[in-house]
């Protein structure tokens, strides 16, 4: 398995093994890194996005540094009634959740273990973020007709942190699975986020077709 998904630290005693007398799962620095990296993305793409909102919310008028054309426009995903599907601004969940997984991150980098049912939670939080961000993506194409790069940035962050997520809980028996396709998972663990990635470019791709081409 690759080094980054190694969920022991070297030098440390391993409290990551299940049935630790500890009771906790830890994860390794590589896992860390990545919840630490993550979490920033979404919370920098989130806290952009606000400051966004609030600028519109002002000033109608306002153009945001990210609208670069037609396709490419903040601006239009903004003023959609998907950007409040709870009747605030969805990048305010984003600002809370995502520092959340900083704060996780850090913690494990720092040598902290938590239970089975907080690395459960975990993987149910990130699961609902990684749906939620698949639902306003098929939104953005083929209903809004308009992408954000900062959302997109958020979505690619959210797809990292579920399944890197789901990896180290199949690692650990977190979520129950047969040897084999844990054995599979996390020799291969690559597999699924690229190819996630490039099914949603494919999307984009085909969906503004005709706006790339007319740049060619």
């Amino acid at each position: 398995m690759s080094g980054t998904l190694r969920d022991r630290t070297p030098g440390t005693r391993d409290r990551t093994a299940g049935g630790s007398r500890s009771g906790v799962i830890g994860a390794g620095r590589g896992f860390a890194r990545l919840l630490i990296v993550t979490g920033v993305a979404g919370l920098l793409a989130s806290f952009v996005i606000t400051l966004d909102k609030f600028e519109l919310l002002r000033d109608p008028d306002f153009v945001p540094s990210c609208n670069l054309s037609p396709v490419l426009s903040c601006a239009d995903v903004m003023r959609s009634g998907q950007a409040s599907v709870f009747g605030f601004p969805n990048p305010l969940i984003g600002l809370v959740a995502y520092a959340v997984v900083v704060a996780i991150g850090f913690g494990l980098l720092a040598g902290a273990g938590y239970r089975r049912w907080f690395w459960a939670g975990l993987n149910l939080g990130t699961l609902l973020g990684a749906g939620f961000c698949m639902w306003l993506m098929s939104q953005a194409l083929y209903g809004i007709g308009a992408l954000c790069l900062w959302c997109c940035l958020a979505w690619a962050a959210t797809i990292a942190m579920f399944w890197y997520t789901t990896v180290h809980n199949l690692r650990h028996g977190v979520i129950r699975a047969p040897r084999a396709l844990v054995s599979g998972v996390q020799e291969f663990h690559w597999v699924v986020p690229l190819t996630w990635y490039g099914v949603v470019v494919l999307l984009i791709a085909t969906r503004f077709q005709a706006y790339w081409e007319s740049l060619l």
